[in-house]
């Protein structure tokens, strides 16, 4: 039996004697089946390979960010935050070995892993075995849970504070249970917001978007996008970090309302003419 790896996504299923016919994250309108066909490995297989391995690399006092070369899935970014009572794991990604584990430990290891949304639950399962750690993900994404573990605690509501410094908010949008990381004593107390791809750094440092599906160009209503930068109006954060390590440095916040006031207007037709 084995735990197989889609290769488009890097989400890790539940252990089989052979490998799926499907990936049930890909198979989705938000993701999509690589043009080659369904193709899976595993973590040992790509141990076995030589070719990958994971950086791990300091962000600023207390955040780290850790990414697999060369880029395997979606080839998202996860960031390590080393709170004040606790050491949290935003996000994921598929590679660890013992070299990633060892270099961890050394940072303090990992208390806890929270989930921005069911594309980065990559090998969650795994890497919460390595560091007996819990896995938060919120009950509304429940469904696209691909390998179970009594390590997953499913949290409701619309916030959820993890300690003092570290909490999280759900936001939807791109999931129904999509969430946030919000760190206040990141960016020299001014706060930190991590956000996944739940709010994306746009090309242009000075704004973000919000998307249902990125690779398939699908946005979000109106609507969402509203409600989305209302509950980001209250929270206070100067920084933010998305899943593919573009970041907004400074008055993160700002941006995020304008990034959704000019969103909104140019779905309504308001933004320009062509």
């Amino acid at each position: 039996m084995k735990n197989f790896i889609c290769t488009t996504c890097g989400v890790q299923a539940e252990a089989s004697a052979t490998a799926p016919e499907k990936c049930r994250i890909c198979n989705e309108e938000r993701q999509y089946v690589s043009p080659a066909g369904q193709t899976w490995t595993t973590l040992d297989e790509m141990e076995e390979s030589g070719i990958y391995r994971n950086l791990i690399l300091p962000e600023e006092e207390g955040l780290f960010n850790i990414s697999t070369t060369p880029n395997f899935g979606i080839g998202q970014t996860a960031y390590l935050v080393q709170g004040k009572n606790l050491n949290l794991l935003w996000d994921c990604i598929t590679y660890i070995d013992s070299e990633t584990t060892s270099e961890i430990k050394q940072l303090g290891g990992i208390d806890a892993i929270a989930l921005s949304h069911p594309h980065y639950y990559s090998a969650q399962v795994e890497w919460a075995e390595a560091f007996g750690a819990s896995i938060y993900i919120h009950e509304d994404d429940k469904e696209w849970v691909t390998r179970t573990s009594d390590r997953i605690i499913f949290w409701s509501g619309e916030s959820l504070e993890l300690t003092k410094d570290i909490g999280l908010h759900r936001v939807g949008g791109h999931f129904k249970g999509a969430a946030v990381a919000e760190w206040k004593a990141g960016s020299n107390g001014t706060g930190v917001l991590l956000t996944g791809d739940i709010i994306r750094v746009v090309s242009d440092r000075e704004w973000v978007t919000f998307m249902y599906s990125y690779p398939n160009f699908i946005p979000l209503p109106a609507s969402i996008v509203e409600r989305m930068a209302g509950q980001m109006a209250e929270v206070k954060f100067n920084r933010l970090y998305d899943a593919f390590h573009r970041i907004l440095e400074e008055d993160a916040g700002a941006a995020v309302q304008r990034s959704a006031k000019r969103y909104v207007a140019a779905l309504n037709g308001e933004l320009f003419s062509t």
